[in-house]
């Protein structure tokens, strides 16, 4: 926020600061609304044209006790009018609702930087609960920021004594006098958030309009009070022409799939079972059943991909989605469905683990999982979307070849690509057309149906049960090449088993070539996939201005890997090589190719700062 372009007065008193991009994090209880209230500042800085990218941070106790640092939930959003990559390093705003918000977020803060606190909840009980000995509105903690302190839930209190709503009612609004606050600051619009209120609690207008008379409250105690010395505006962002939305990853994945299946011809059939954070892909797609989109939510994760394998085998598009532990209970169904082949998107939204893990934090630790975490031979193409808006291509291609090769697909995602949003430019449905595999057909000549008869790219037939003269056995025993009759033949095993290797080795000749970004002469390169996309751009792109020569590749189709990879690595002296595990690219980067790839990785449940990542590779450069 400190990179101003120009500063204009405005009344007497007051100045307008026209900045480039501003990073702002709402923090308080979970029950204070925080998730919608980052949502709601969201939605408006798309409305008025900026580019963004956000960061919700939300605990994973379904209510913690009020006020402790286990219950703390917050948003950050990082709004432009310029081209922005990640949500942010270092907050230049943090409101925070209560002493646990303060307590847990002001390490992000540098100094400098402006904290607007409820006063309020600064209470000797608050206080003990966020474990402070002293009080930081008191003792000299806050040195060195800008601290605000506002009433805030005593102010919405009083605004909303006639409103008509219960004491309780009135308490819960205090979120929408601070978001008025913020709004404020930054010359926001209050139109859009009201009318979404209204939406929102149509059938309880006394509420709407008391969070809508709150969120006035809070603009209007900002404007009269003359909060801070000067206030800022954002102007709006030049993006390529174009329709534009806010989207989140799990959003744009189910979009993915139901633009495949529309496209397709076929009717979406999803098994599911509720896990964070891939549970919002269910909900979203329940909402699509005009598209012929069938939802089903299993007893556990085992129905859910047997679901969708049933599916697939009477024709429609099978899909399933989870997070790692419900990944690895659906692995011995994966392998079913390859040693079937047969169709099936499987989507793994990454959170930390092992086991239940980290369940609201991101990390991508399932790599090595999605290729080898299932019994015996059995290798499935995998892709890894690079941004949230990614997620819908990178869904989209995932039906299309789990239906041409007729194989299981891993799609890729995590936490911080689920949860986070940025604008997201529709696309030209017409650019998305693809020749589909149709179900086989039956014929009067037919003699003796071949269910293993392979096409051009291995690919066995999609015959749907019940048709005449298509009958054939499936499961999970090995088959005999061609007739598909059950085998035990040693030699017909390896035989099988090199065919569905090879039919997912051929995918390298119709997936993109491995593409390299900035300084194509450079010694360095870093390579990420997935979400470390935004992080990695940005830092690159710093680097490169000032001065430094660098490249970057980051990885969509980790397998098969594309054809050139080995090539783009071997071009350069040092490759690096960024994620948020242990080193699980970097390992089969080297095993692979035989290139001494420089491992960087972190396993905080956090995604990378920019700064991180300038950190580790300026000493090589």
């Amino acid at each position: 926020m400190q990179e101003n372009t120009e500063s204009a007065p405005s009344g007497a008193a007051k100045a307008e600061l026209v900045i480039r991009h501003a990073v702002v994090r709402f923090a308080g209880d979970s029950g204070d609304g925080m998730q919608v209230t980052g949502g709601q500042f969201t939605s408006t800085a798309a409305y008025v044209g900026n580019d963004l990218a956000t960061l919700p941070d939300f605990p994973a106790e379904i209510r913690a006790p009020a006020g402790t640092l286990a219950g703390v939930s917050a948003f950050q959003v990082n709004f432009a009018s310029e081209d922005i990559y990640t949500p942010g390093d270092e907050p230049d705003v943090l409101v925070a609702m209560n002493p646990a918000a303060l307590k847990l977020n002001l390490a992000d803060m540098r100094s400098g930087s402006t904290i607007l606190l409820n006063t309020d909840a600064f209470t000797r009980g608050d206080l003990a609960k966020a474990e402070y000995q002293s009080n930081p509105l008191e003792d000299d903690s806050l040195e060195g920021y800008q601290v605000v302190g506002v009433a805030m839930t005593s102010l919405t209190r009083k605004a909303l004594q006639e409103s008509g709503v219960s004491s309780k009612e009135r308490d819960r609004c205090k979120n929408f006098f601070a978001l008025g606050i913020a709004y404020w600051m930054f010359g926001r619009p209050l139109e859009p958030t009201a009318d979404w209120l209204r939406s929102k609690f149509a059938k309880r207008p006394e509420l709407a309009e008391a969070n809508i008379l709150a969120l006035q409250a809070g603009h209007n105690y900002g404007f009269n009070t003359e909060l801070l010395p000067v206030y800022f505006r954002v102007e709006a962002a030049r993006l390529p022409a174009g329709v534009y939305r806010n989207i989140t990853g799990n959003e744009a994945t189910v979009l993915g799939l139901v633009a495949a299946a529309k496209n397709a011809g076929r009717s979406l059939v999803y098994g599911g079972y509720p896990i964070t954070p891939a549970s919002d892909i269910l909900h979203e797609l329940a909402r699509q059943r005009h598209f012929d989109v069938r939802t089903i939510q299993c007893e556990d994760e085992i129905a859910s991909v047997c679901a969708a394998i049933g599916a697939s085998y009477g024709g429609a598009l099978g899909c399933t989605a989870s997070s790692g532990p419900g990944i690895a209970l659906k692995q011995e169904a994966v392998g079913l469905a390859t040693m079937v082949e047969l169709p099936l998107v499987v989507i793994n939204v990454q959170r930390g683990g092992p086991s239940t893990g980290l369940p609201t934090k991101t990390e991508q630790a399932d790599l090595l999982q999605a290729l080898y975490g299932r019994n015996g031979e059995c290798p499935v193409p995998v892709v890894a979307p690079a941004s949230a808006g990614e997620c819908f291509e990178l869904t989209y291609r995932a039906v299309w070849l789990a239906t041409r090769y007729m194989c299981p697909v891993f799609v890729l995602t995590d936490g911080y690509l689920a949860n986070g949003s940025e604008p997201w430019r529709l696309p030209d449905m017409a650019t998305l057309s693809m020749a589909w595999k149709t179900t086989h057909a039956a014929s009067e000549q037919m003699n003796g149906f071949a269910p293993y008869d392979r096409d051009e790219v291995l690919a066995r037939p999609w015959a749907v049960p019940g048709t005449p003269g298509l009958e054939h056995r499936i499961g999970g025993l090995e088959k005999q090449a061609i007739s598909g009759n059950v085998s035990y033949d040693p030699a017909n095993h390896q035989q099988m088993v090199e065919i569905r290797a090879a039919k997912i080795d051929g995918i390298s000749q119709e997936i993109p070539e491995q593409e390299v970004e900035g300084d194509a002469d450079a010694e360095v390169l870093v390579v990420g996939w997935g979400s470390t996309h935004g992080a990695l751009t940005a830092a690159t792109e710093h680097l490169s201005e000032s001065g430094h020569r660098i490249a970057h590749a980051q990885i969509r189709y980790l397998n098969p890997l594309p054809r050139n990879t080995g090539d783009v690595l071997r071009r350069f002296k040092r490759v690096f090589v960024f994620e948020l595990n242990g080193g699980q690219l970097v390992r089969l980067l080297r095993e692979r190719f035989l290139v001494d790839c420089i491992p960087v990785n972190k396993v905080q449940g956090q995604p990378f700062k920019v700064v991180e990542i300038e950190a580790a590779i300026k000493p090589h450069l």
